[in-house]
């Protein structure tokens, strides 16, 4: 037997939770966040991405997965349009793993380090054959 409280989630919840992704600016959102559905609901964040995980409940984990998809869909249609703060749109997106930054990366051969090979000069024989 389960101990802790009975679960919340029902048939209800996940009829609310799909009309909320389909309709988020209905409840005045801008973008589709699961805080947001977790005030509506009613129900802990934590309780929504502990559910998100149980394989019993598939159905609540494509809707949370639907509404990050909508909200990195939202955010950058939003902020390539210029509707959209862009400072704040660009760092709702790093959530989401955009970053604003260049990434060089040099290695060697087969991915390995680079070998730095240091040259010597050999200047009296440069001398000499300056001066032949």
């Amino acid at each position: 037997m389960p101990v802790g409280r009975p679960t919340k989630y029902n048939e209800e919840v996940l009829k609310k939770a799909k009309h909320y992704l389909e309709n988020f600016k209905e409840y005045g959102n801008v973008i589709p966040s699961v805080c947001s559905l977790s005030l509506i609901l009613d129900i802990r964040e934590n309780t929504l991405y502990d559910w998100k995980k149980q394989p019993s409940k598939k159905a609540f984990s494509k809707i949370l997965d639907a509404i990050k998809a909508k909200q990195k869909e939202t955010l950058i249609n939003n902020g390539l349009t210029g509707d959209f703060n862009s400072n704040i749109t660009k760092l709702v997106l790093g959530k989401h793993g955009y970053h604003d930054r260049q990434e060089l990366e040099h290695t060697g051969k087969d991915q390995g380090p680079i070998e730095v090979k240091h040259a010597s000069l050999d200047l009296d024989g440069a001398k000499e054959a300056f001066n032949g």
